[in-house]
């Protein structure tokens, strides 16, 4: 489903502050794949979903999703084919439009717009639904702005706009890090749920080692813009938080007494 291949992205090239962020990366994803990713700051892993989204040319390599080269492609024409929750729940969501206008919006991303406007009966049916999943009211609050929402419930909106068309691939950057736990965990509930229910291939960031083991099936950790460790199935379910320390440890050649150490 996805490929990228010898993919590498150096930043303020020529400067004092010249970063090689991504470094011949390379990575193969299957249909369905739920892979968590790992690393300190500066490995390399929202580089690389930003260079997955389009937000940035690259400087070598090649990406190609479901088939199709998408190197070239612009971010705007790769909305069609990928969904994307981020850090931040006040990004992916107008705040002053309403919720069902929000749900509306991503329906027709990526596609032509015309002079109709407006929401159909079959839409507002098919949002109120989709939202009943969720399990936060907001299927009886359609009308309600999105500026109103708590974080969560907005995040929680964010991620079935991402993925209201069955994207070809979803990416979620730390989309539970600005979350209390209790609302972080109804958000990856409903991420499983949702990837789960509908086969969608997957790339989680999460700078909680517990949540990469727990969640997906698979696991890879990234270093210096490269990954250093790629872990899968009833391997990976076996997984502790010291395995990938000293896992960490044994590849970078760099100790870390825990896992904050690692993930900072």
């Amino acid at each position: 489903m996805l490929e990228l291949k010898n993919i590498s992205k150096t930043f303020n090239k020529g400067t004092i502050n010249q970063k090689t962020a991504l470094n011949h990366l390379n990575l193969h994803l299957n249909p369905g794949d739920f892979v968590t990713v790992i690393g300190g700051n500066g490995a390399g892993k929202s580089t690389m979903l930003n260079a997955i989204a389009g937000v940035w040319p690259v400087d070598e390599g090649k990406i190609t999703l479901a088939g199709s080269d998408i190197t070239a492609l612009q971010e705007h024409e790769r909305a069609l084919l990928i969904g994307r929750v981020f850090q931040d729940p006040m990004m992916g969501t107008a705040p002053d439009m309403q919720i069902i206008e929000n749900l509306a919006m991503a329906a027709r991303r990526g596609q032509k717009r015309g002079l109709r406007w407006g929401v159909t009966k079959a839409e507002k049916e098919e949002y109120h639904e989709k939202l009943k999943i969720l399990g936060l009211g907001l299927e009886d609050r359609m009308t309600t702005k999105v500026g109103l929402l708590s974080g969560g419930q907005r995040q929680a909106l964010t991620l079935l706009m991402a993925t209201l068309r069955s994207p070809k691939l979803l990416l979620l950057d730390e989309h539970t890090a600005a979350l209390d736990p209790a609302t972080a965990k109804k958000v990856l509930d409903l991420s499983d749920e949702i990837v789960s229910r509908d086969q969608l291939t997957t790339l989680m960031i999460t700078h909680n080692m517990g949540d990469a083991i727990a969640h997906g099936n698979r696991l890879i950790m990234m270093n210096n813009g490269q990954i250093i460790f790629d872990v899968c199935g009833e391997e990976k379910k076996k997984l502790t938080k010291k395995d990938l320390m000293d896992k960490f440890a044994e590849i970078s050649g760099v100790q870390v007494e825990n896992d904050a150490m690692l993930l900072s």
